[in-house]
């Protein structure tokens, strides 16, 4: 058989809706200034599908900075890798100020967050170690984990009682292997939005010999009293051995970070692959994260800003009957009933008769019948953006109820 065959005969579970649905709902293009409302097929629609959480993307000194560093650097410098001719002042800077942040010994940058998290997980275990991991944790974990040799466990999400005899089972495995355990978990789900329970999960040391690697992407610069993390939310920071957070959701950028002992530190440094073999993040990114590093930090504000709007989306919206599950943090899942067909429908309803643009999760990202529509509130948005956005899901749940969306896919053809 041809290897390429695969790529007509079967395209995967999303790419099997290409021809229907590229460039509306997949692939979609928002243009103008990153905000609130943004342009989609000519027409302003009110966006809810970005990571921006405090509105940094557009903040006037975000943007000057960003523009000095791209003129006085270019977007080459520094280059190479960093253990061979990518090191500078500046990475090492800041490297120093997000370990002080989140309340670390040591920290190290990483290019891409995603990577990074793979080579983490990588460079942590070998073959005698176990890893311990929740049942939801995200893509780049589960793609790390496929390098491990050894033997993994999964526990059902958040179920701690569950988690205790995954760590029986791996420390009965790892006293014959005389390797260690590793529970990777997240701070923030970034699609049902509620916590792992750090909390609980820290506790264990008490009875078992293990140690936590954290995925805080969505959870740093927005939990917590000064935006340091889920951790420090819990106020586990000194018990959670690992902290992983990225630019790409507060900080608005690209890039990520982890953050530990500085024994530990060094020796990711050395054995990250995704590190040691690909390119130093650019300087006007690093110069650019040191700007809304130094943002987070001094002008709380827009942290405030963001959890007024979070509290004013979801009050609202239970208000009006309207499940939201138990997020705990920004991220604002909307549960509904249904197919595909009606997801497609919906989804095209709010966009082009409420001028709603949200994203749409169905299977088999999330069970068969769950419809479920994301909203990610930012700093940006106003309590009239709440307002509107509440009234228009109340109505799409009663045309649902009843059975005003068909169970075929919208014709997008024209659009």
């Amino acid at each position: 058989m041809d290897i390429f065959s695969k790529c007509t005969m079967n395209m995967g579970p999303l790419g099997r809706y290409a021809d229907q649905s590229e460039g509306y709902f997949m692939f979609p293009k928002l243009e103008g200034e990153i905000s609130n409302r943004m342009i989609f097929k000519g027409k302003e629609r009110l966006i809810w599908s970005l990571n921006n959480y405090l509105g940094l993307a557009n903040h006037p000194e975000v943007r000057k900075t960003d523009a000095e560093g791209a003129a006085h650097y270019g977007l080459a410098y520094p280059m190479g890798a960093r253990m061979m001719s990518g090191q500078t002042d500046y990475h090492e800077q800041l490297e120093r100020e997000l370990a002080a942040f989140v309340g670390r010994e040591s920290s190290y940058l990483l290019n891409y967050g995603y990577q990074g998290m793979v080579s983490i997980i990588s460079a942590l275990v070998d073959r005698r170690d176990v890893i311990v991991y929740d049942s939801e944790a995200h893509a780049c974990i589960i793609d790390g984990m496929r390098l491990h040799f050894g033997k993994r466990f999964v526990y059902p999400h958040n179920n701690i009682e569950n988690l205790e005899i995954q760590l029986r089972r791996a420390s009965k495995l790892t006293e014959q292997t005389g390797g260690g355990i590793l529970i990777i978990t997240e701070g923030v789900y970034g699609m049902s939005g509620d916590l792992g329970k750090l909390d609980a999960i820290v506790s264990l040391k008490d009875k078992y010999n293990f140690r936590i690697l954290v995925d805080d992407a969505h959870g740093f610069g927005t939990m917590g009293k000064t935006g340091a993390g889920t951790d420090e939310h819990f106020d586990v920071q000194d018990k959670v051995d690992l902290y992983f957070g990225t630019f790409a959701k507060s900080m608005a950028g690209i890039g990520g970070f982890i953050a530990g002992d500085k024994q530990v530190i060094k020796y990711l440094m050395y054995n990250m692959r995704s590190q040691v073999f690909a390119k130093s993040l650019p300087m006007p990114m690093v110069i650019g994260a040191l700007k809304r590093l130094e943002i987070l930090r001094n002008e709380p504000i827009h942290r405030k800003k963001l959890w007024n709007i979070v509290r004013a989306l979801q009050n609202g919206l239970k208000a009006k009957g309207l499940d939201i599950g138990k997020t705990e943090s920004p991220v604002t899942p909307v549960m509904l009933s249904g197919g595909v067909g009606e997801a497609t429908q919906i989804t095209y309803d709010l966009r082009e008769n409420y001028n709603i643009f949200c994203s749409i999760v169905t299977y088999p990202v999330v069970p068969k019948g769950v419809i479920l529509l994301r909203l990610i509130p930012t700093a940006v948005h106003t309590i009239e953006d709440v307002n509107y956005t509440i009234d228009a899901f109340a109505s799409v749940q009663e045309k649902l109820k009843n059975k005003h969306y068909s169970e075929e896919m919208a014709d997008i053809s024209a659009v």
